[in-house]
């Protein structure tokens, strides 16, 4: 897998949500099942949200084995195994060009030893290595202040370039406008100050789920004033505006959400757990 990475540019995504599970960091086991046999693992199930579905050259799928003390962990398939299949489901408000669609698995078989090794108590395989879970949350805070900051240069722009006749000036010479980008600025320079930090190692992994909680407020507030003052130009299908925020929107429900990021900052802090 990290060969074809390397050379061919393969993509590997995890793919763990189920239509009956819902987001397993809530908790739960997978309904996906591996059957071990002489030949190898033969999994069947259905993956939901599996995004970059159509461009994956390798899906590590979240599943359990059959055997009387099941395994739970991930096995590795590749995206073009006979009995793989891309049920084009994403339809979504926003981030439409994931395309997280749907995978189903029918009897796909892979070997041994691309199932997990381990197989020990279920509720300890399940839980997400503390470093992995902490660096995954601080790259999606990363796509959506990205999101933000590609607003805003559009609004910039277009504050910039739009010269009513009334005014004969670009609204760019307004104080109005001139605050709210300075508003815009000082959100993601809030963004940046935090993701630095984090990156340096300067943030704990016990709290980086607050820093996705203030890093994506951030970047849907500062979203949510170029929509506000660019009125209809900005929320034209033609223009881009639109499009980021309804992208932007989606980090509310982005593993981890919020309300689990605030729960379990303050049982924290008042119960030491």
């Amino acid at each position: 897998m990290f060969r074809s990475a390397v050379e061919r540019g393969a993509l590997v995504n995890g793919l763990r949500v189920e239509p009956e599970l819902g987001t397993p960091a809530r908790g739960g086991l997978p309904a996906t099942i591996a059957r071990r046999t002489p030949d190898g693992w033969r999994i069947s199930g259905r993956k939901i949200y599996s995004t970059g579905a159509p461009g994956l050259s390798w899906m590590l799928i979240w599943a359990r084995s059959d055997e009387p003390k099941p395994r739970v962990g991930g096995w590795l398939v590749p995206g073009d195994a006979p009995g793989v299949s891309i049920v084009e489901s994403w339809d979504h408000l926003g981030m439409r060009a994931t395309g997280s669609h749907d995978v189903t698995l029918d009897d796909v078989l892979v070997p041994l030893e691309h199932g997990p090794e381990y197989q020990d108590d279920v509720a300890e395989n399940v839980r997400l290595d503390t470093q992995f879970a902490a660096w995954n949350t601080i790259l999606i805070a990363i796509i959506y202040d990205a999101v933000a900051r590609e607003a805003r240069d559009w609004f910039v722009r277009w504050l910039q370039e739009r010269t009513p006749t009334n005014l004969g000036a670009p609204l760019a010479t307004l104080p109005r406008f001139q605050e709210a980008v300075g508003r815009i600025d000082g959100l993601l320079l809030a963004n940046r100050t935090l993701l630095d930090a984090a990156i340096a190692g300067a943030v704990s992994p016990q709290q980086v789920g607050l820093l996705k909680y203030l890093t994506s407020g951030n970047s849907i507030a500062a979203v949510e004033i170029a929509v506000e003052l660019s009125g209809n130009p900005g929320l034209s299908r033609s223009s881009p505006l639109g499009r980021l925020y309804r992208d932007v929107l989606c980090s509310r429900v982005h593993t981890p959400q919020n309300d689990t990021i605030l729960a379990g900052a303050g049982k924290s802090a008042l119960v030491g757990v």
